[in-house]
């Protein structure tokens, strides 16, 4: 029995956990704190990532930064992903990071061939863990916006009347459904040798389209328009996130855009009557 060493439990680490039990792995999940069938490891510490005693034969790394800053960014990311490399030499490694490292603002399409060029230092970082994960012969999964069961921004907004259509809405929304992406890791499993792969649905959308297919969908108003919001989290970008690549090697998702999703996500959210 092939075993997983998965680093980081939470919303997408269980997801993937469950993906890769069905295929006959043992998994072996790491969390900060630890319980929940976990075992306790900060993957920063060099010394904890050093003292596990575990023989894995494949690492994923999707463990998250408790939305800290650069500072969080480095220790999770940069430096976990290199003590697990150092623990664990020749252990391939799959790093989940972000599309958000294509900074594209011209509505573009962007592949795994396009410029990389984060404007953020949490970007940067994220760059940063990349290469050093593609340097060792690992695989890095760029993931858009995860959403699913109990958890979409967007439809969780639309739904409580505090959405807003930023400026003329034209900015792309791109997005993954949580067990998706949990099988693109699983997909990417199998693939040998260094490489980056989008993991994001087939279909990107205008954040206005969004609005207006969800306001039709639900019965509900158009949400108003209003200045951008200079501040999320993942940076103010407007591209087209291509799946292309991870199609080719035998990933289909089972949602293709959000809007086949969002009837089943939304009695998941806790929405205010």
């Amino acid at each position: 029995m092939p075993i997983l060493l998965l680093c980081g439990h939470g919303y997408l680490g269980q997801a993937i956990s469950r993906e890769f039990r069905e295929e006959g792995w043992e998994v072996v999940a790491l969390s900060l704190s630890g319980g929940d069938g976990t075992l306790a490891c900060d993957v920063s510490s060099a010394e904890a990532v050093g003292g596990l005693d575990i023989a894995p034969d494949l690492i994923v790394h999707c463990a998250a930064s408790g939305r800290g800053g650069p500072e969080a960014y480095r220790a999770v990311y940069r430096d976990g992903c290199r003590n697990l490399l150092e623990a664990f030499p020749g252990v391939r490694l799959i790093f989940t990071s972000s599309s958000s490292v294509y900074a594209q603002t011209d509505g573009s399409e962007v592949t795994e061939e396009s410029a990389a060029m984060p404007d953020r230092e949490t970007g940067m970082i994220l760059r940063e863990t990349e290469e050093l994960v593609l340097a060792a012969g690992g695989g890095v999964a760029r993931l858009s916006g995860i959403y699913g069961p109990g958890r979409s921004v967007i439809l969780k907004k639309f739904l409580n009347g505090e959405a807003v259509i930023e400026e003329d809405g034209r900015r792309f929304l791109n997005q993954i459904h949580r067990d998706d992406a949990a099988r693109a890791v699983r997909t990417l499993a199998e693939v040998e040798g260094p490489g980056i792969y989008n993991v994001s649905d087939s279909g990107p959308m205008s954040q206005r389209a969004c609005y207006e297919a969800l306001a039709d969908i639900f019965g509900r108003e158009l949400p108003p328009s209003g200045p951008r919001d200079p501040n999320r989290k993942r940076g103010w970008t407007h591209k087209r996130v291509s799946n292309a690549k991870l199609r080719k090697i035998g990933w289909e998702p089972e949602f293709p855009s959000f809007l086949d999703a969002v009837v089943s996500v939304a009695p998941t959210l806790e929405v205010e009557a």
